[in-house]
């Protein structure tokens, strides 16, 4: 994993290097460059790292030879908070390199919508000619209702909804 690891960090660093400029700091110049921070921000988004203190360790254990002067966890927020503009654009880079940033994707997703719970409401609904029985994975439950459908381009443009008996 480490060779994986390696290159896709040393990929990562020369697209970001590429687009961005290091700015003018006052004083004497970081240790770890605009681009080495951006490139570490982006790869901890990419690999999941949820913990900051977490990934600042694997960076140190893992990463020390790469990227030797990474600051320590209040060096970094400080770094990150004013790199936030950097961190922005890198992001939207990476994005227009992808398939997704155009509009012949489309993405779809789903939510239930529960009309009834008991099978007395269920008989004297109005929407018995509509509504139906269906499982909702992420709640973990049958439920008596429509199925809302949203389809949306990769950049949250909304396409078309419809509506669907439960299933």
């Amino acid at each position: 994993m480490t060779n994986d690891l390696d290159a896709l960090l040393t990929a990562l660093y020369v697209e970001i290097d590429d687009e961005i400029t290091d700015t003018r700091w006052l004083g004497r110049p970081p240790r770890l460059t605009d681009s080495e921070l951006v490139c570490l921000a982006v790869a901890r988004a990419m690999l999941g790292f949820t913990s900051e203190s977490r990934w600042l360790r694997s960076v140190h254990s893992r990463l020390g030879k790469m990227f030797p002067s990474v600051p320590k966890q209040p060096g970094w927020n400080k770094r990150l908070r004013a790199a936030l503009p950097l961190v922005k654009r890198a992001v939207r880079l990476l994005a227009m390199d992808t398939d997704f940033w155009f509009d012949n994707h489309w993405i779809i997703d789903s939510i239930p919508v529960e009309c009834g719970r008991s099978r007395p409401t269920v008989k004297r609904s109005d929407l018995a000619g509509w509504a139906g029985y269906g499982y909702c994975a992420s709640h973990s439950r049958f439920f008596w209702g429509l199925r809302l459908y949203l389809v949306c381009t990769p950049t949250g443009r909304a396409r078309g909804a419809a509506g669907d008996v439960g299933s």
